[in-house]
């Protein structure tokens, strides 16, 4: 009995590791959705600025770091989009806006998809970390303790 009791607790112990990992990356992925969720709703309140601006308004442009540049805005109603694999494309104010809309949307459903991936994957490591307390209380009761 104890040896099958053993072999569950190890078992189970690979399994939890392996589980934890999975939980990890599952965290760094909902990190970087979140991180370009973030950047697409700044791009899109930008835009939203933009939108109220005529030709030849001056804008503080940040350059990172907390600096700026002054730049004129020469024609507010095109706008440089990325599509993706490293290919921008020019459209006005709104399809900019309804591709950054789209994107937000397609990212919260990956969002939530993921975080329910999560909350199963910690739900699993606590079914785990019961069952594995409970077959280490059997063991030390069924192992009598030895004198030193």
């Amino acid at each position: 009995m104890a040896g099958k009791v053993e072999e569950e607790l190890r078992r189970l112990s690979v399994e939890m590791r392996i589980l934890e990992q999975t939980a990890e990356a599952l965290q760094a992925r909902i990190n970087m959705v979140n991180a370009v969720i973030t950047d697409l709703t700044y791009a899109n309140m930008t835009l939203e600025g933009l939108e109220k601006q005529k030709e030849n308004t001056e804008l503080l442009i940040p350059i990172g770091g907390n600096s700026f540049i002054r730049a004129r805005l020469e024609n507010p109603d095109r706008i440089t989009v990325g599509i993706g694999a490293g290919v921008s494309v020019e459209k006005n104010i709104q399809e900019a806006k309804e591709i950054i809309r789209k994107r937000l949307e397609d990212l919260e459903k990956s969002r939530t998809s993921l975080q329910q991936q999560l909350s199963q994957v910690i739900d699993k490591i606590n079914e785990d970390r019961e069952r594995f307390e409970e077959l280490a209380v059997m063991l030390r009761k069924e192992t009598p303790a030895k004198d030193v």
